[in-house]
């Protein structure tokens, strides 16, 4: 149903535009978008947000280190591509051609250096590969070698230690041993103290059944990187000394076929010496950048890692980054960057590398800085996505810290709108999510705040992955497609629900943590977006949560202990205002002992600040959809005896709108058994007329319709003792009638069922007295009447909306209305010729 268009296409449209912008200028009293007026589903303000905001672009601080990885392999590169010339020099022109002319002292001198390069080639060749699984941890020499020369006789001291320590000692570990040591105790960093798994952990993998210290990887790496060292060393050494000497032997001048050999031998020497000199830079510039300059702690601090992790993170991204440039193209380094290098972590079967993968993206995903480039590069990634969604599931604690980082980012994700649709269309999603609400009540209730800097130091309690649980359904819930799919996973509204049951202990008592407070609060907030849906998923949600037993009792709790807590109060207030679109729900919450009493306390309590004040309304809206077209439940409302309460509050500037919509339905709906008790509202009649000359917009609105039904238990002698007490004549209210008609020319979405109460009430003055026929006749009151006829619509044809969707049907049509009075008219008309 489009309400905003009219039946006849005209200038009255406008003037439609303008009344609406003047009610929503001027209505003073009009309180926040209601269920009694059609709401379009705002649009995902985060979504809205990210595209006002245009942030500055923010240079990639990995761009630092690509590009000093593409400069480090260039070098490398133009060095093995001398040392490739020297070694073909060596190999064809000098031990091929000159072997035997050679003179003894170079033959053995261009051996060992050919020897000693291939020994560096060799090891230059691998040293990445064990650097690469070396990198998990922060102590490697890999890094910072020369910083290791401080402590090289520490080194090897340590070396032959473990080189000698007894068989004996290493046969007592039989058979495999696993990576990860299985220790007792806490275990708070369970990257240190991880249990055992089917798979090595590459960095730990012992090369040998004696001295595994000193040939597990990780040394391995160290082990190659200073055989460099000494063999560029080495070679340096050789080549300058021949360079220096040229002491390569006498040339006779029969000797022809040695003519060549120096200039040959200079060659060589210097092809040597250039290779190991490039190489020596090389590694000087390595250690300028990665020592002096501390490179990898800069691009840290600037990707704003953290600790020590996020510099393990770093490592691990230069080393591929290095890798790539040096085994492939020098360029294809520059096409890394942290999140795509991320993502590919994920997919990895390696904990550590998908503990690095989640951390990376868990903090890119919300620093401000970055998290619009990280959120779009996984949103178009779905196999990403499905990844993140699958460790959802892992129940493990050493995979603890991967689950966390793995819930956050897919709540950063879910803030857009468009990758919550892509959420939810990954099968298992719901699921997955819904094994983040486990509930350990006896444990939690123990457990404080578990603050995010403290992660690595302290397990996440249960309470954490409820939270982002419930974090993540409350942003899918924004699309109402996604709300029908929550509802029919299996289990998971009843898990929503239990998180809202709170204990008087909880809502009273200052123990309770800001955790528990906040899950208390998110389960209510998902369940009131669930409940507002509109449409065919709608209606069955209300049924499926209404059916629960524990919801209307758990929220009586959060209503009769919540007084410290508001925010719980008006949460819970407006689901049970949603649940009661259903008749079915109506009498299940006004069955439900003490709900209705305590929705009264809070609408009646005058001690609530101001700053809560719309809680009070909240109550009110409530009490009004619970009175609606239900017999019993008003007859529970009569029975509490808050009539005078509720006249009272017809003057009082917070409760008077709701108060005069509960008036309007106990008066409509109560029943003929209930007559005595409604009589008594009569008292309200000169406030209610006061209202309807003096206020506009929502307040006369409400007003109207009071009036209309109120009226109709007066006599008239009464209505005439009640335009004495209100000072205002007959004639005056019907020309106020009339004046509304004529300003609300076309039906308004703010004011729905203005017009429809204005004609009630005119029907009942014409019936009243005969004598305001006339008065109606003399302004002309029939044309008006014919243009409402003319411009009626579907939005004036209900009580209450679920956004866009009428529900609750009036049981008269408007276009019988207008009939009516026109038929009153006519027939007065009529007598009188």
């Amino acid at each position: 149903m489009d309400h905003k268009s009219s039946p006849i296409e005209s200038e009255n449209s406008i003037r439609l535009q303008i009344s609406e912008l003047n009610a929503r200028l001027s209505d003073e009293t009009s309180i926040s978008p209601t269920i009694f007026e059609p709401q379009t589903r705002p649009k995902n303000s985060s979504t809205a947000n990210s595209a006002s905001i245009t942030r500055p672009p923010v240079r990639a601080p990995e761009k630092k280190l690509t590009l000093f990885a593409l400069r480090l392999a260039v070098l490398e590169k133009t060095a093995s591509g001398i040392g490739t010339l020297g070694f073909i020099w060596a190999t064809v022109v000098l031990l091929g051609g000159f072997a035997i002319t050679l003179d003894k002292t170079d033959f053995w001198f261009i051996t060992v250096i050919l020897l000693i390069e291939g020994t560096r080639i060799f090891s230059r060749s691998h040293e990445l590969e064990w650097q690469h699984q070396a990198t998990w941890s922060i102590t490697d020499v890999g890094i910072n070698s020369f910083r290791a020369i401080k402590s090289s006789s520490n080194f090897l001291i340590k070396t032959v230690k473990k080189i000698c320590r007894p068989v004996v000692q290493s046969k007592r570990q039989q058979s495999r041993e696993l990576s990860g040591n299985r220790q007792q105790g806490t275990r708070k960093n369970w990257v240190q103290e991880k249990l055992p798994t089917r798979i090595w952990t590459s960095s730990e993998v012992p090369l040998l059944p004696y001295a595994k210290w000193v040939f597990i990887s990780r040394n391995v790496s160290r082990i190659l990187y200073w055989l460099q060292l000494a063999s560029a060393t080495a070679c340096v050494v050789l080549s300058m000394i021949k360079l220096v000497h040229q002491n390569y032997g006498e040339v006779k001048k029969d000797e022809s076929d040695k003519k060549n050999r120096k200039a040959a031998l200079i060659i060589f020497y210097s092809l040597a010496l250039a290779e190991a000199l490039l190489f020596l830079l090389e590694k000087a510039y390595w250690e300028w950048k990665v020592s002096v300059k501390n490179i990898l702690q800069q691009v840290s601090k600037e990707c704003e890692l953290g600790d020590d992790s996020g510099l393990i993170s770093i490592k691990r991204f230069f080393y591929d980054a290095y890798s790539r440039c040096v085994n492939g193209s020098i360029f294809d380094g520059l096409k890394m960057d942290m999140v795509s290098f991320s993502i590919e972590l994920l997919d990895s079967n390696s904990p550590d590398e998908q503990l690095i993968g989640a951390r990376i993206l868990r903090k890119f995903s919300t620093k401000p800085q970055f998290s619009e480039d990280t959120l779009q590069k996984i949103g178009i990634n779905i196999s990403a996505m499905e990844r993140l969604i699958e460790m959802l599931n892992w129940k493990d604690v050493e995979e603890e810290e991967i689950r966390y980082s793995a819930a956050e980012i897919l709540s950063e994700l879910a803030g857009k709108q468009q990758n919550s649709l892509r959420i939810a269309g990954i099968p298992g999603a719901m699921e997955s999510i819904s094994s983040l609400l486990h509930i350990t009540r006896t444990h939690n209730r123990a457990c404080d705040e578990i603050s995010e800097k403290k992660f690595d130091k302290e397990n996440h309690n249960s309470w954490a992955f409820n939270q982002l649980g419930l974090q993540i359904l409350k942003k899918l819930a924004r699309d109402q497609d996604i709300c029908g799919k929550i509802g029919n996973t299996r289990g998971l509204l009843s898990k929503i629900i239990d998180f809202i049951h709170a204990e008087e202990r909880l809502l009273t008592h200052s123990t309770a943590t800001p955790s528990q407070i906040q899950t208390v609060k998110r389960s209510l907030q998902v369940l009131k977006m669930l409940a507002s849906t509109s449409g065919s998923a709608g209606k069955q949600l209300r049924k499926d949560i209404s059916e629960i037993v524990f919801t209307i009792s758990y929220i009586r709790d959060i209503l009769k202990y919540g007084e410290k807590q508001p925010e719980l109060q008006k949460l819970g207030i407006e689901i049970l205002t949603s649940l009661a679109i259903d008749e079915e729900a109506t009498e299940k919450i006004g069955g439900t002992g003490g709900v209705i009493r305590e929705l009264f306390k809070i609408f009646f309590n005058g001690g609530i600040g101001e700053e809560w004040g719309h809680v009070r309304e909240s109550a009110g809206e409530a009490i009004a959809m619970l009175a609606l077209r239900s017999k019993k439940s008003c007859e529970r409302i009569l029975k509490l005896k808050v009539n005078g309460d509720l006249i009272e509050g017809l003057g009082n500037p917070l409760l008077r709108v709701h108060a005069a919509r509960v008036l309007r339905n106990l008066c409509s709906y109560s029943g003929d058994d209930c007559f005595e008790e409604l009589k008594s509202l009569t008292a309200a009649g000169p406030t209610i007329v006061k209202a309807i000359m003096n206020e506009d917009n929502k307040l006369q609105e409400v007003m109207i319709g009071a009036a209309s039904c109120i009226f109709k238990f007066m006599t008239p002698e009464e209505s005439k003792i009640m335009f004495r007490k209100a000072d205002i004549t007959e004639f005056d209210l019907v020309h106020r009638l009339f004046l509304i008609l004529k300003k609300y020319q076309n039906p308004s979405t703010k004011l729905p069922s203005i017009r429809r109460y204005a004609i009630e009430l005119a029907i009942w003055m014409m019936r009243y007295d005969k004598t305001n026929i006339r008065s109606f006749d003399s302004l002309e009151m029939e044309k008006e009447l014919e243009s409402v006829m003319e411009t009626t619509s579907e939005l004036e044809s209900f009580n209450i909306f679920s956004g866009t969707v009428g529900l609750c049907r009036h049981s008269v049509t408007m276009q019988s209305l207008v009939e009516t009075a026109i038929k009153m008219m006519e027939e007065e008309r009529n007598r009188r010729d």
